[in-house]
């Protein structure tokens, strides 16, 4: 396995949508070349920022047929392909490995709570449906309401095609226990830290990238904050971590979810269309327009001082 291309800042794709609400192939495309322009190292598409749980199986093929045809080969693409059912799940990671993406991801199972051999089962039914990809165990506990156990890695490290975990909950710790067990005889095993106030967290206790729902509202700031490490510099990159967090802050403090917020300030910043979000997650009021506009300008500040 190449490690490499799963190292760096990997944004978590968001829902492109056209006026009315759908699917807006056009602004898929838009979104990823423009993300390819920053210099990111890949995307990670469908998950909890792609507005997952909301869309159709037809949908979710249709992002993900355009990421792919818009990165050109340029970005590593890991394709989160989970349903709320095994059989629309492993016909998204069979569509996935047909597209040549890099991995498959998915959360466990949600609502029902199920023991942790029917979670590895789900896990192992939809990997076996992509049997030439790379498979991500995305562990999200405090919203899919199971957390990922020692006992359940060490059954899903059976699988030679489950190379690393998107390690989405709060301590940091878990980064590096994972890593621990998944390199255990001298494996390859990545690990991605998930929540962003974090970032410098993880990557200094062991993650070998991230994977994060605001990368791309600064990608600039997530792409500094690795130099920053890679140069030894962590104090400046405490003081950009905190920055950022800040803006992490300011992104969620609307009535409209944060995703509404973010696609907000990237059409004040960039110019960059996305559309809004679908229900029912809250999009923007007019009261909200303030708080974007703050938050661009806590970005381009934050740009102008770090970069």
């Amino acid at each position: 396995m190449d490690v490499t291309k799963y190292q760096g800042v990997i944004p978590a794709f968001y829902a492109c949508y056209d006026d009315n609400g759908e699917i807006s192939p056009e602004r898929v495309e838009a979104f990823t070349r423009w993300l390819i322009e920053k210099g990111v190292k890949g995307v990670y598409v469908g998950g909890s920022s792609g507005e997952c749980i909301y869309h159709g199986v037809e949908e979710r093929k249709t992002v993900l047929e355009h990421v792919v045809k818009a990165a050109e080969g340029k970005l590593t693409i890991i394709a989160h392909v989970a349903c709320n059912n095994t059989r629309d799940s492993m016909a998204l990671a069979a569509h996935a490995e047909s597209l040549g993406v890099d991995a498959i991801a998915a959360i466990p199972p949600i609502y029902f709570k199920l023991p942790e051999h029917a979670i590895a089962k789900y896990w192992n039914d939809i990997s076996s449906a992509a049997p030439n990809t790379d498979f991500i165990i995305y562990n999200i506990p405090q919203l899919a309401g199971v957390a990922l156990t020692l006992p359940l890695l060490r059954e899903m490290l059976k699988n030679p095609r489950m190379i690393g975990v998107k390690n989405s909950s709060m301590p940091t710790m878990d980064i590096q226990v994972f890593k621990h067990e998944g390199t255990l005889g001298g494996r390859d095993f990545v690990v991605f830290n998930g929540p962003d106030e974090q970032f410098i967290s993880g990557l200094l206790i062991g993650a070998d990238g991230g994977i994060g729902g605001t990368y791309s509202a600064m990608p600039e700031l997530y792409l500094k904050l690795v130099e920053l490490l890679n140069n030894g510099e962590i104090e400046t990159a405490r003081k950009l971590q905190n920055d950022v967090n800040n803006i992490i802050y300011k992104l969620c403090s609307a009535k409209g979810n944060m995703y509404a917020v973010i696609k907000a300030t990237l059409k004040k910043r960039e110019g960059l269309e996305l559309g809004g979000v679908r229900a029912p997650l809250a999009n923007l009021v007019e009261a909200d327009g303030v708080i974007v506009d703050e938050a661009v300008e806590m970005i381009n500040k934050a740009i102008e001082k770090y970069l």
